[in-house]
């Protein structure tokens, strides 16, 4: 089955402000889809409008063609603004944490979380607590978390924020390996080489499309 991630008119207005009005979106399996616009126009509020964590005020967002408010049957890869780690715990069992429900042996989950974590460069700190990592090595954590369940859906907000060069394009090798696989995978991004490397770019100003 082809997956598609997609939205209707969508309408995001928490607080009575108007923060997303009248996007529509659609990324099917496959493909890297770039969301694009300057701070404040809206891209973090449509990835988590895509994920479920929000419900919008209008419109719908759905993965194929079921509304995610009504529960999601697929697996989703999500990598946050704010990396959504749990500080107290190391950065591989943080990764691990994303294997919990899956049915695997103990060995099997330490196994693909180390994996993970040394795709992004990261296999010498897979016993550090996140507190003691930096901004760029918590970022790369959250996408070994966000990629290591081999998702459906992968929904990443500037995954490459505070990533030097290289690592830059370690972190976009391994999103396109995932749409490669069949995942849909969108980016919100303000970073032209993400952009680049996407298939398509949907850009958003002051929570609107730009056509």
């Amino acid at each position: 089955m082809t997956r598609v991630v997609s939205a209707e008119s969508l309408r995001y207005e928490p607080a009575g402000r108007v923060v997303l009005d009248d996007v529509s979106v659609r990324a099917e399996a496959g493909e890297m889809l770039a969301v694009t616009g300057p701070s404040g126009s809206g891209k973090s509020s449509l990835l988590a409008l895509l994920a479920g964590l929000a419900a919008p005020t209008a419109g719908r967002a759905y993965v194929d063609d079921k509304p995610v408010l009504d529960g999601l049957d697929v697996r989703l890869g999500l990598v946050l603004q704010g990396y959504g780690l749990v500080s107290v715990l190391t950065a591989a069992e943080n990764v691990e944490v994303a294997l919990q429900t899956q049915g695997l042996a103990p060995s099997e989950v330490r196994a693909r979380a180390a994996a993970a974590l040394e795709s992004v460069g990261l296999g010498e700190l897979a016993d550090r607590s996140v507190e003691e990592l930096s901004g760029g090595q918590r970022q790369r954590v959250a996408v070994a978390r966000a990629l290591v369940t081999e998702p459906d859906v992968v929904l990443a907000d500037e995954p490459t924020a505070q990533q030097d060069g290289e690592t830059k394009l370690r972190i976009l090798a391994l999103f396109r390996a995932a749409a490669e696989r069949g995942a849909v995978v969108v980016v919100a991004t303000h970073d032209p080489d993400v952009v680049a490397a996407c298939d398509r770019e949907t850009a958003l100003h002051d929570g609107r499309l730009v056509v």
